[in-house]
């Protein structure tokens, strides 16, 4: 089945890429979810302006993703948000919360899809972040969780 990516799959590829996957792959987890839609004529034409879209939001090359990378590295991040008397949050802290906060920092604005939270984080305390900022480039941030 002849996918156009719309988001980017990890794994797959990003925003733009024509890709051939299983057929219940497509129809049952991609093009639901929205990350894909069925390669048509019409959506061929489509693919042009997904990868302008692409293209501005990218970093543009290596050199740039490891200065940024840099720059993550040394930036002390505080996220406040409510939590109980243990130290247990109410809820848990999203990738959104944490492009927020190191935007709030004053990090670069980072895109909320590249930020890797393997668990949720859903205590207070220091909790360490993986940003995929290039497909060779990976930045480590320090999160300082504290109770508002």
């Amino acid at each position: 089945m002849k996918l156009i990516l719309t988001q980017e799959v990890p794994g797959l590829g990003g925003p733009g890429d024509v890709v051939d996957v299983a057929a219940g792959y497509g129809r049952n987890y991609l093009v639901p979810r929205k990350y894909a839609i069925v390669a048509t004529k019409g959506a061929e034409k489509q693919v042009s302006q997904i990868r302008r879209a692409r293209e501005v939001r990218e970093i543009r090359d290596l050199g740039q993703a490891q200065e940024m990378a840099k720059e993550l590295g040394t930036l002390a991040v505080s996220l406040s948000t409510r939590a109980g008397k243990e130290g247990r949050l109410f809820g848990s802290v999203t990738a959104a919360d944490v492009a927020n906060a190191v935007t709030k920092a004053g990090g670069p604005s980072l895109d909320r899809r590249r930020i890797e939270l393997p668990t949720p984080i859903k205590t207070l305390g220091t909790h360490t972040v993986s940003v995929r900022l290039h497909p060779e480039v990976a930045a480590t941030i320090k999160i300082d969780v504290v109770a508002s």
